[in-house]
Order: structure tokens, then sequence, then C-alpha cells
């Protein structure tokens, strides 16, 4: 506090790892978050600025967020409230697919998921058993292992539901799957996956391929997480 390089721009915080959440804990818990920034504004803290950052906001409670921070009392400064959510941008079918605000506010609207991982079987050594070559290094698994979606014919270039086929588990650069009786897989057949935590997939894919619905590739996004 009292050296000449650094000063004091606002509050921080992110309320998505209060234990036990519940929008009651995650509101109270802003709460003392923008009590503090008053508090700190009364003690004149923030004296030589143009504004105050107040600052939250992970993709699961960005609603309790955003409802907390326009209770926020008038400062000396104007305040900069900045909501710092990320995974709205391409969601997911896992993790945030069951902790979205969207969930307690379905007359809100939703989010769609935007990836999807796209593989190839190169094993069918059972009736029971496939692989795919995609592995941990092409898809996020720290949450939740990918989720087989949907079958393209190797043959025909038809979609189908990927019913009875389940993803068990990963290696570098393979899937395993399960698959049950009447699940017609090949070699040759592609699967396309859903993935569970944006954040993960981000860091792993640094060039994003952006397709049309036909698989059609557009343009490719560069990430830098």
């Amino acid at each position: 506090a009292a050296g000449d390089t650094l000063r004091l721009a606002g509050v921080a915080g992110y309320e998505g790892e209060v234990p036990d959440a519940s929008p009651e804990r995650v509101r109270a818990w802003l709460r003392r978050l923008t009590a503090l920034a008053a508090e700190f504004d009364a003690e004149g803290r923030f004296a030589g600025l143009g504004q105050i950052v107040v600052s939250a906001g992970g993709s699961a409670w960005f609603d309790a967020v955003a409802d907390v921070f326009a209770e926020l009392p008038p400062l000396s400064l104007p305040a900069l409230k900045l909501l710092r959510s990320g995974a709205y941008v391409s969601h997911d079918d896992g993790h945030y697919r069951h902790v979205t605000p969207f969930n307690r506010v379905p007359e809100e609207g939703a989010l769609r998921p935007a990836f999807r991982l796209w593989a190839q079987v190169v094993s069918r050594p059972s009736p029971d058993q496939a692989f795919v070559n995609a592995g941990k290094r092409d898809a996020a698994y720290d949450l939740h292992l990918p989720e087989a979606q949907v079958v393209r014919d190797a043959r025909t270039g038809v979609l189908r539901p990927a019913a009875g086929i389940t993803l068990t588990g990963l290696s570098d650069q393979h899937g395993w799957l399960s698959t049950e009786a009447g699940a017609e897989l090949e070699v040759g057949d592609w699967i396309g996956f859903g993935l569970s935590h944006p954040c993960t997939s981000f860091d792993k894919w640094q060039l994003i391929p952006v397709t049309e619905a036909d698989g059609t590739v557009t343009e490719l996004v560069r990430t830098f997480f």
C-alpha cells in the first residue's frame, strides 16, 4: 500500500467456488464483495482514479452477479461493473449445460453449445467395443468425458443419433467406446461428440474451425487462453 508502483483500482472476486453454492449463499458472498468496494471508497483508497472497478462473474452465476451489482450504492466515482463470464461464448454439453443460470430462469431463453468434436472410428475389435482417433490431446476431459451425439455414415454421409454408443475412456490419441447391441458402427464412420468445460477446450485448441451446419469450414478462430 505504501509503494508508488501499484494502485488500487477496485475489487474483484470469483463466486464460482462458493462452498455449498445456492442462490442465497452466492448473493450473500457477492454482497460482501460490493460492501468491500464501498468500504474502501469511504476510506479514500480510490482517490485519483477516474472510475472504480467492481468485478465478478463465473458462467454459473452471472444472474446473481447482475442482481447484486445493480444494488451497489453510489460511490464517489463512476463504477465500472465488470462481468467476467466467458463460457457463454461456446457453452457446452456437460458441466455448463447443468449449471447455466438459464436453468433457473428458463423464461429468459437458453444457450446452445457451439463445440462439436468429430472423430473417426479406426477399430471395431468386437461387437461391444470400438476406438476413435481422438483422445486426451484433443478433448476436454477434466470434468466429464465427451458425449457421443451423432454418427456420420462413412458410406452415405447420412447423420443418425449415436444411440447405444458411450465413450468410456481416453488414451493420449484414442477414445474407447462401448457399443450396445444394435448400435451400427463401422470403421470409417465419424462420431460427433459434445464436450464439457469450454475453458479446457479453448486451452487445447489454439485454432478452432468455425463451420456451417453441413460442416463446411468458413473461418478459423485463434485463441489466446
